[in-house]
């Protein structure tokens, strides 16, 4: 059994969670404990604030009575916003808080597109113009090339969690470039796992998204693999040929 705990700000979509754990179809426990979001809103200050160490240790404790051998803060605008070395700090925080090794959805992004291979990548995103011009300067940050950043000014979580799956593909296909060997749709209030198949059919390319990266990155931290086909490219099981896969390009399996 592997625990990977999460610390999730308010309430918006995090049935993707356990809507994850069932695809898994393994023995990956997904336990979330709930952070105090504070104003909801995707305004610097507000997201600074919702991220601030004292709002996220409040669920430290039992997210290490639950077992946990990983820790990821499930909130991307509450990492990046911060900047790099900010972001950095904040884990660092949280790892020696909770003793165990922790990482943020920020960062999940940054881990994925590189274990995917890619360095070009297309970001849809539900946030205002400044915010997503945050995240897209994190991933320069980080190394990767950034081909386009589609944001759709959406103000709060508690709406970006009523979207269902007609918006959802309408903001992957506005956020993709052909450039991009990846989109990334960077919101943990965004319901995604239910679509992440379709999005990957729709653009012919992986499609990575918070709540998705999130999990990743906490089995990563618990050097835990697990696999299922309706998780996208970042889960494809290992009987996937990658041999003649490029970023970009459906990948095959084994004859």
């Amino acid at each position: 059994m592997t625990t990977v705990g999460l610390l999730y700000p308010g309430y918006s979509a995090e049935d993707d969670y356990p809507r994850i754990a069932v695809l898994l179809d393994s023995d990956v426990r997904l336990p979330l404990f709930h952070t105090d979001i504070g104003e909801d809103a995707h305004r610097t200050d507000a997201l600074i604030e919702m991220g601030a160490p004292e709002r996220l240790a409040a669920g430290v404790e039992e997210l290490r009575l639950a077992g946990a051998e990983s820790l990821v803060w499930a909130c991307t605008s509450g990492g990046f916003i911060r900047g790099w070395s900010g972001a950095q700090k904040q884990i660092r925080e949280l790892a020696q808080a909770a003793g165990l090794p922790a990482s943020s959805t920020s960062f999940a992004f940054v881990h994925a597109v590189r274990a995917l291979g890619a360095t070009r990548v297309a970001v849809a995103a539900t946030y205002p113009d400044d915010i997503t011009a945050c995240f897209a300067e994190f991933l320069r940050a980080a190394g990767l090339e950034v081909t386009a950043a589609r944001a759709s000014g959406i103000v709060t979580a508690a709406e970006v969690g009523t979207w269902g799956r007609e918006q959802v593909v309408g903001l992957a296909r506005a956020g993709d470039d052909p450039r991009a060997e990846a989109v990334l749709m960077p919101d943990t209030a965004l319901h995604t796992v239910a679509y992440l198949e379709e999005l990957e059919a729709e653009l012919g390319k992986p499609v990575l998204t918070a709540n998705q990266v999130t999990v990743w990155e906490g089995l990563r931290l618990a050097d835990r693999r697990a696999w299922a086909d309706e998780l996208g490219t970042l889960f494809a099981r290992p009987d996937w040929d990658r041999s003649e896969w490029k970023p970009g390009q459906e990948e095959r399996r084994r004859e």
